[in-house]
């Protein structure tokens, strides 16, 4: 060391004939004027990559990997990266499994091994010698512990089993609950289902020598389902016995082969039944939530609920099993369903689900702590109806106690119940609310109204003698009125889909609004011919801007600011809850007491006209048809809808059957009105009556001109009418 120092003392002397400097090379410092070695393992940031460690050496340094961490060139650039010591074979040994840490490993002994601190290798754990409080636990009081290399195995006694399961305690079975003692001669399938049953239950209690058993869960399922398809398909359950004796026999045989089964879920069916088993096993409870489902029922619980809290046998089963076609047997028998009446009336039940039954691990199903909430799929789909929950009691009967609706829609019912038993829906069957009669009335005078606008529309559209504005106002009058019994006659009682019953409540809002701003029109038509001048008239483009503008822009403040005000849940028309009824009444009142002074006043002029000695009488009898008519009109109108506001409460029979009636038929007094009761109209109807009967006889096709007196009257007549339509 002392001859690399002086070497490198005399190769740092730079001498110069006046001067004389040291300097060190690399890897050294110069400290009182001697080279001393740099350590650069101690510099900030340390010289080496990630997971290397540092070596000083003389000079210089050297870098190598951490142990656990191997070198590697990635990219050009040697690095260290963690080295996996579980590849290894055998590094734990055959009774421990190895996991890999970053830069180091573990080992941890398989279930049954433990390690001691004598020992770095894994032991057997004997289960069997532990205090005799953990022998009960794992094997039962009645169950005997082997204990094997890594495992135990528990022996029952007789009358007891695992469910072929050696690892979980031994429960008690109480093959009795498969006795034939209340079965019917005449239902020789139950007693052979029960037999079988209780042979499976025997041959389970009594274990072969090897300590395992015959019995094969899933084979055993398949019986029972092809036991009971036989006796659901070949024997009528007319006896309320047959019925709970095999509901009682199915549950107890599911309960028997659900700890059986070897999957975690295991789904059959067959032409009569479908069934879903979930399974869960283990050392401690199963928790959390978990839901079936058939095909027309859904099971939504939790493993609480499932297996209780008694003692845990190693298991927890739940099981959903629905019939197909037991509801025809079972469509009777209700009990304890007070309570539903309606109107004073009460009601009959129907089933409207398929009979379903839920059977669980937990022995206590009578008050559970949680509820278990079932949703039944309707057998038809049924939007107004009133749906009830019921369980098959102990009596025989269908029963609500512990059961009720959480809701229902048109397709299904979700039920709540505090037990486990079998479970259906009922549909409670009122008599029918709408009158015949009124039904019969209605949709007679609808149509009938609708026939009669369909003439008034073409004849205020094509007979141009009487063309003027309030023949103007009687057109889009009828059009509005026959929009509004079509869409009334269609859609008033289509409830479904919500959005669409809104839209018809909106349409029929808008058009019955039309009618009457088209009615006012009316009347302030007749106040100007009357009380101002006579032959006024009114630009159509102000027509329309009223008798459309205005109901449009009440519908859509009303759908913006009560937009569920739209649709009832028995009717397509606005809601008497909120006060949305009043966007139409509200205007509708307006506008007849607006007529009313208009008709007042028009009545009072036409009298002092009428008791002057005016020369022209033709106008003033004309205007007081036309004054009479449309008081008649308003009069038909206004009162539909005075009688309109009490139709959509119950209870006032009268106001429906004037409503109906006013309604119906207001299309055919609107037709009898403004087309029959005017003569200029019948003229009109008449002359082309007159014109298709000439053409359909042309032997008479010199009429014209062998018959001038009448052609001449006949113009002498058109040109009266002509001069008439202009008032």
């Amino acid at each position: 060391m002392g001859y690399i120092k002086g070497l490198l003392l005399l190769l740092g002397v730079m001498c110069t004939p006046s001067t004389c400097t040291l300097e060190c090379l690399r890897g050294f410092n110069m400290e009182e004027d001697i080279c001393v070695d740099v350590n650069e393992c101690q510099e900030a940031p340390p010289p080496c990559g990630h997971h290397m460690q540092c070596v000083n050496t003389d000079g210089s340094y050297t870098c190598s990997c951490q142990p656990g961490f191997t070198l590697i060139d990635q990219q050009s650039s040697w690095q260290c990266v963690d080295y996996n010591e579980c590849d290894t074979k055998d590094i734990c040994g055959l009774k421990a499994y190895c996991r890999n840490l970053i830069g180091s490993y573990e080992c941890a002994c398989y279930d049954g091994y433990m390690n001691t601190n004598t020992s770095v290798h894994c032991i057997d754990i004997d289960e069997c010698k532990e205090t005799e409080k953990r022998r009960e636990d794992i094997c039962g009081s009645k169950g005997a512990c082997k204990n094997t290399d890594g495992s135990y195995w528990c022996k029952c006694a007789k009358g007891y089993t695992n469910y072929g399961n050696e690892r979980t305690p031994c429960s008690e079975l109480d093959c009795g609950t498969f006795e034939a003692e209340n079965v019917t001669q005449h239902n020789a399938g139950l007693a052979d289902l029960l037999s079988m049953m209780r042979n499976s239950c025997v041959a389970l209690s009594n274990p072969n020598a090897s300590g395992e058993h015959t019995a094969n869960g899933d084979a055993l399922l398949e019986k029972l389902l092809t036991a009971s398809e036989n006796i659901l398909s070949s024997v009528d359950m007319d006896a309320t016995e047959d019925v709970y004796e095999l509901l009682s026999t199915v549950e107890n045989a599911i309960r028997l082969i659900g700890p059986q089964l070897k999957g975690n879920l295991t789904k059959m069916d067959s032409t009569e039944t479908d069934v879903a088993i979930a399974v869960q096993r283990g050392s401690s409870p199963p928790t959390g939530p978990f839901y079936l489902k058939t095909e027309n029922a859904t099971l939504n619980t939790d493993w609480k609920t499932a297996a209780g809290t008694e003692t845990y046998p190693g298991f927890a089963m739940a099981a959903l099993l629905s019939y197909k076609n037991l509801e025809r047997s079972v469509n009777r028998s209700f009990d304890q369903l007070q309570g539903f009446e309606k109107d004073g009336t009460e009601p009959t039940f129907k089933i409207f689900s398929r009979v379903v039954s839920v059977v669980v691990s937990n022995p206590s199903t009578q008050n559970l702590s949680h509820p278990v909430v079932l949703t039944l799929r309707h057998l038809q789909d049924q939007s107004e109806a009133s749906y009830i929950c019921v369980y098959w009691n102990d009596r025989g009967a269908w029963s609500t106690d512990g059961c009720h609706r959480q809701r229902s829609n048109a397709t299904h019912t979700v039920c709540q119940c505090e037990h486990l038993s079998s479970f259906a829906v009922l549909m409670a069957l009122y008599p029918v609310d709408q009158n015949f009669a009124l039904l019969l009335i209605t949709k007679t005078g609808l149509i009938v109204s609708l026939l009669c606008l369909s003439i008034c529309i073409l004849t205020f559209k094509f007979c141009r003698s009487i063309h003027g504005t309030r023949t103007t106002i009687h057109l889009h009058l009828c059009i509005c009125l026959f929009i509004a019994d079509l869409i009334f006659l269609a859609g008033i009682s289509q409830t479904k889909p919500e959005g669409g019953c809104r839209f018809i409540a909106a349409m029929l809002h808008f058009f019955f609004l039309g009618v009457f701003a088209w009615m006012l029109l009316e009347g302030v038509q007749l106040y100007r011919m009357v009380v101002l001048v006579f032959n006024v008239t009114i630009r159509p483009l102000y027509l329309f801007l009223f008798g459309y503008g205005t109901p449009l822009v009440i519908v859509i403040v009303s759908a913006i600011i009560r937009p569920k005000g739209y649709g009832t849940k028995d009717l397509c028309w606005l809601s008497l809850e909120d006060g949305l009824i009043w966007s139409f009444y509200g205007p509708v009142c307006v506008i007849i007491f607006l007529n009313v002074f208009f008709f007042i006043v028009t009545v009072w002029k036409l009298a002092q006209k009428f008791s002057s000695l005016n020369p022209d009488l033709s106008k003033l009898n004309k205007i007081k048809t036309f004054t009479v008519t449309a008081i008649a009109q308003m009069c038909i109108l206004g009162l539909m809808w005075v009688f309109g506001a009490f139709l959509f409460k119950k209870g006032h029979i009268v106001a429906e059957y004037f409503f109906t009636i006013l309604n119906s038929f207001q299309g055919a007094l609107v037709f009898i009105m403004h087309c029959l009761l005017s003569k200029q109209v019948r003229e009109e109807y008449y002359n082309f009556l007159s014109c298709i009967c000439t053409q359909n006889k042309k032997r008479y096709s010199d009429f014209s001109s062998t018959h001038p007196s009448n052609s001449q009257s006949q113009g002498s007549r058109s040109g009266q009418n002509t001069r008439e339509s202009q008032i």
